[in-house]
């Protein structure tokens, strides 16, 4: 299958009513269960870079890695660069083979966002290269509040940067480790009859599973970003596998066991989806 650009995937989710998640890498072992759930379910799927990983590995590697997975599937594979700030960083990622970048200039003023990213949708079309980007905080359980996207800001936004897909805060907060999170769905239901392109939520872990369902059917919500949902069973299953197998040292043996349990509940993300 060749890769897919943002654009690909989320237009035709969108018009059929489903949304496409958007899925937290941190490591080889992930990308393994996202793309094999995928499979499963016969569904596209975006896996995502951000900054955690990067950290931890180096952009150049984490694009083979992506490219590798999406080249080999047989669904459509995004291989997208999550929350970018810096057009230097932006422009490592295409170099690196990503299919799609995120600009986040959510936490400067208005002006300044679009300018930012204007210049990356410019950079990354020219490449064929999808782009997100964002308005509004969304905030950290524990950390940052955030605070609701206003309307009139997300319609600038997008007329005057040709956005292919937009992130905004609607009562959604990244790392919430309950499904607890007040979705304001006429906000959102505002937003997106004023805008063209497709609509995003990050945090997607802490919204119920029956609101996800019911945003992607109504067309009004298409990509959902989800990582400490699957984080979570990824600790599990570690942690169960290390308490059983108290003798096993094999790195490799030990991670593996997380690839069913990541599998099966990243079916269940993409089921939720539908």
């Amino acid at each position: 299958m060749t890769v897919a650009t943002l654009s690909d995937v989320l237009n035709e989710a969108r018009k059929n009513g489903y949304a496409v998640p958007g899925l937290v890498v941190l490591g080889w072992e992930d990308i393994g269960a996202f793309v094999a759930a995928a499979e499963a379910e016969n569904a596209p799927i975006i896996l995502q870079a951000g900054p955690g990983c990067r950290r931890h590995t180096p952009l150049s590697i984490l694009g083979k890695m992506f490219r590798y997975h999406a080249e080999t599937a047989n669904v459509p594979v995004v291989c997208h660069l999550d929350h970018g700030y810096e057009i230097d960083e932006i422009s490592q990622a295409i170099d690196a083979g990503f299919s799609s970048v995120m600009i986040d200039g959510s936490q400067k003023p208005l002006r300044e966002n679009i300018a930012i990213t204007a210049k990356v949708v410019e950079m990354a079309h020219q490449a064929g290269i999808s782009v997100e980007g964002e308005i509004g905080v969304v905030g950290y359980q524990d950390g940052t509040e955030s605070q609701g996207t206003e309307p009139a800001e997300a319609v600038e936004l997008v007329r005057q940067t040709g956005l292919d897909a937009l992130a905004i805060s609607a009562g959604n907060t990244h790392l919430q480790t309950k499904q607890a999170a007040r979705i304001n769905q006429p906000l959102i239901k505002q937003i997106a009859s004023q805008i063209e392109c497709p609509l995003v939520l990050h945090g997607g872990s802490g919204i119920p599973h029956e609101v996800r369902r019911q945003l992607a059917q109504d067309k009004l919500v298409t990509k959902f970003n989800i990582g400490t949902e699957l984080r979570q069973i990824f600790g599990r299953s570690l942690r169960q596998h290390l308490a059983e197998q108290t003798d096993d040292f094999d790195r490799l043996s030990i991670l593996s066991a997380t690839h069913e349990p990541m599998m099966a509940a990243t079916r269940a993300v993409i089921a939720s989806l539908r």
